[in-house]
């Protein structure tokens, strides 16, 4: 394969910093666009000398113009993440995701740039994957009768019976639940439109649960591990919400950053347009409770507390099957639960955001 001139969008931040590292060891050459938002950034990060670092925003086409100059391959993943505050952070999650990935692929027609790969997210499915008495079921969003009486797990919506949670693989059906979820799939669909019409090759990678060393720290759109995190460094016990119970897949920040080489590779061979999703997982379930408990033991930190709290556009259970990039790119994640939390517990993290 050719030695790629990359740009990273976001390159600077928490997953695009790894992938960039990962490049710079495989002596690729790299430039990084990134706004550097103090919302996500609590100081300017420190830049790798090899990296051309252009201080631009993906929402402004002179920005992504000159980033794209040479460019042979974008990994784009710029955006505003997490659940939000309220729905009054609509605007900008649009803006900087959707319009900014608008931006970005007109940019790339314009340059002849034909290929991508887009940070997407495991949100875009809503809940995950269940099986009941008739065979897989999708609940709907739950009711929030249910979760003030403690009621957390979704139930056949004829039967009333407890439904029990599978693996979700990139055929179910896509059911984004909040503004975060909706954003990232109108990106899957911005990208879509933007192969079919210009013949380009295009990878989305559905992250599931990402943390890792270099997780922003202190603001209410980090990922709930950094939240752990972040309350063992004061001293205090990380509060879990609802019951504990809730399963998801954590995968390590290196892992998502190889998957993201993995597709790069393969939008090189690939011989005419296309748009492929992919699951980035671990490939094994723990709940959140789970993982707060060892993230607590590893710090040496006080027990978790289980609150019973809920945010409503959360979802219950969420799993990956991570079959389809194992399969198609060949790609493995290399770091167990077991390593990445004990190594993630006394971590840095990225320097806190002050609101």
């Amino acid at each position: 394969m050719t030695t790629p001139h990359l740009l990273v969008t976001g390159g600077a931040g928490f997953i695009g910093g790894a992938i960039v590292e990962q490049a710079l060891e495989r002596g690729w050459r790299v430039r990084v666009l990134d706004s550097l938002r103090s919302d996500v950034h609590g100081a300017p990060p420190v830049i790798d000398p090899r990296v051309h670092f252009i201080h631009g925003d993906v929402t402004v086409p002179a920005d992504v113009d000159a980033a794209l100059l040479g460019v042979d391959v974008v990994c784009h993943q710029a955006a505003k993440v997490g659940l939000g505050v309220n729905f009054a952070d609509a605007p900008d999650y649009v803006t900087s995701n959707e319009v900014g990935t608008a931006v970005l692929l007109a940019a790339m027609a314009r340059a002849g740039t034909d290929r991508l790969v887009l940070a997407s997210s495991m949100v875009v499915y809503g809940e995950g994957s269940y099986v009941g008495r008739h065979g897989h079921a999708r609940p709907g969003p739950r009711r929030t009768v249910d979760l003030d009486d403690g009621r957390f797990d979704p139930v056949d919506e004829v039967t009333g019976d407890r439904l029990h949670p599978a693996l979700i693989s990139e055929d179910d059906p896509l059911d984004p639940r909040n503004v975060y979820a909706s954003t990232k799939l109108g990106q899957e669909y911005l990208t879509t439109a933007w192969a079919r019409s210009t013949g380009g090759r295009a990878i989305a990678l559905r992250y599931h649960n990402v943390y890792g060393p270099g997780m922003p720290q202190n603001t209410p759109y980090a990922g709930v591990a950094s939240l752990f995190r972040s309350a063992l460094e004061r001293g205090e016990a990380p509060t879990v919400f609802e019951d504990g119970a809730q399963r998801r897949d954590f995968v390590h920040v290196h892992d998502v950053a190889s998957a993201n080489l993995a597709a790069i590779d393969f939008t090189e061979t690939a011989a005419e347009q296309f748009f492929r999703a992919f699951n980035v997982g671990s490939g094994t379930v723990h709940t959140i409770g789970e993982m707060a408990e060892a993230l607590s033991a590893a710090a040496h930190g006080p027990a978790p507390v289980i609150t019973g709290e809920y945010r409503l556009g959360d979802v219950r259970h969420i799993t990956a099957s991570s079959e389809r990039i194992r399969s198609e790119l060949q790609w493995m994640p290399a770091v167990t639960f077991e390593e990445g939390m004990r190594e993630f517990a006394t971590a840095p993290l990225r320097a806190a955001v002050h609101r």
